[in-house]
């Protein structure tokens, strides 16, 4: 994933229809992206933009850091850094599609055993918000750091060969009170999309 050298706005759309992978003792769970958002330093939006602090040191790592943060005191998210290290660049990832462990992620997210038969918005909300992926994917603050590159990583990106017939949007960015104009969100046409617009 050489693209993850790039910055954060060129890379973002480039990891659309990758794969975001965990193995843990529960088993495997593994979604495509199908949205993100791009931060940089010098955004006003963006975690880093005072400077390099101890919350946000990973931001400041080689590219294919995961950033994993707290927010609203009860989420937390998972960015993947870009760009050359010590540039303070990322990219959240917003949500993804499942495609392995579909039952793992229900009895995380739901905290009870998927039943049989479901109602589809049931399905849908699993993973269409970046709180609902960190969740889905049992990652957490432990996760902040670790190199998302390593084949051998507990959570890890890989590239997908199935090519998809998606159609890109490219949008503003969800959720901020600053730089609320900047085109940096970047999604499919997945159902798993948290917003079709922001």
């Amino acid at each position: 994933m050489d693209f993850l050298q790039l910055t954060a706005p060129q890379a973002a759309a480039q990891l659309l229809g990758n794969l975001l992978i965990s193995e843990t003792p529960e088993g495997r769970v593994c979604g495509r992206i199908v949205e993100v958002e791009a931060y940089t330093q010098d955004d006003p939006a963006s975690h880093t933009f005072k400077g390099h602090t101890a919350r946000n040191n990973s931001m400041f790592q080689q590219a294919g850091t995961a950033y994993v943060y707290f927010t609203y005191g009860m989420h937390y998210c998972i960015n993947i850094v870009t760009d050359k290290e010590g540039t303070g660049s990322g990219v959240l990832i917003r949500a993804v599609e499942p495609v392995e462990g579909i039952e793992i992620m229900w009895r995380r997210r739901y905290k009870e055993d998927m039943p049989a038969t479901t109602a589809r918005q049931r399905l849908l909300n699993l993973t269409n918000g970046p709180g609902k992926v960190a969740q889905a994917f049992g990652i957490t603050r432990e996760d902040d750091g670790v190199n998302l590159l390593d084949t051998s990583g507990i959570i890890r990106l890989e590239s997908d060969s199935t090519t998809e017939a998606w159609r890109l949007f490219n949008t503003t960015r969800i959720g901020i009170s600053q730089a609320k104009d900047v085109l940096w969100r970047w999604h499919t046409d997945s159902p798993y999309v948290s917003k079709t617009r922001p």
